[in-house]
């Protein structure tokens, strides 16, 4: 991936894609205006799927010629076959599913490897918020007010991790985003404002 391409990309979306094996076939859930899909099918050999609630946005993605079908997860997922994908992407999603643990094993099932990226809600500018205002923040990764948000499990780093250990899901990689920084793991809970996870059952 070029410089150009890779900072076109937001950086969980980049991080991703540079982490995608050659010849893999992927299912990019809520896969949005297609942006990350694009990236990987313009690499001959990945066969990029998606599925994405927004009608307007799967009209888009075709327009574009991605493979792309109007789904929910939630439910739609499914109607998957077993292992049909190497990797089951989920990013910035997680914490609109219903039942988010249900939705990781979905995507464990699916898919031999899945990616999962979420904004951490233990970021400390959120923490900040909290304490001196007492509201629910807004920030660049969660934009909206409580009441219009479509995030229904406010999750962190460490709640993560938790439900992986329960779950008995290995963490193959991760990777701790500030903005457009990548930080370390350590301090990362309180460090980090959104978290991508590579994993494994």
């Amino acid at each position: 991936m070029s410089p150009e391409q890779k900072s076109a990309l937001r950086p969980d979306l980049a991080v991703i894609a540079e982490h995608v094996a050659p010849g893999s076939r992927v299912l990019d859930i809520g896969c949005g205006d297609g942006s990350l899909m694009a990236e990987l099918t313009s690499r001959s050999d990945v066969d990029a799927r998606g599925m994405e609630i927004d009608g307007e946005l799967v009209e888009r993605c075709v327009a574009r010629g991605l493979s792309v079908v109007q789904g929910d997860a939630d439910r739609d997922l499914a109607d998957y076959p077993d292992k049909a994908f190497d990797y089951a992407i989920l990013s910035q999603t997680l914490q609109t599913a219903a039942r988010p643990d249900r939705m990781l094993d979905e995507l464990l099932r699916v898919g031999s490897k899945a990616f999962v990226s979420f904004p951490n809600f233990a970021h400390w500018r959120m923490r900040r918020d909290l304490l001196v205002r007492g509201r629910m923040p807004v920030t660049r990764h969660l934009p909206v007010s409580w009441y219009e948000t479509q995030n229904i499990h406010h999750l962190t780093v460490k709640d993560f991790h938790a439900l992986l250990r329960e779950m008995n899901v290995t963490v193959e990689a991760s990777w701790f985003f500030a903005g457009n920084r990548q930080v370390g793991a350590s301090g990362a809970n309180w460090r980090a404002e959104f978290a991508v996870f590579l994993l494994s059952r």
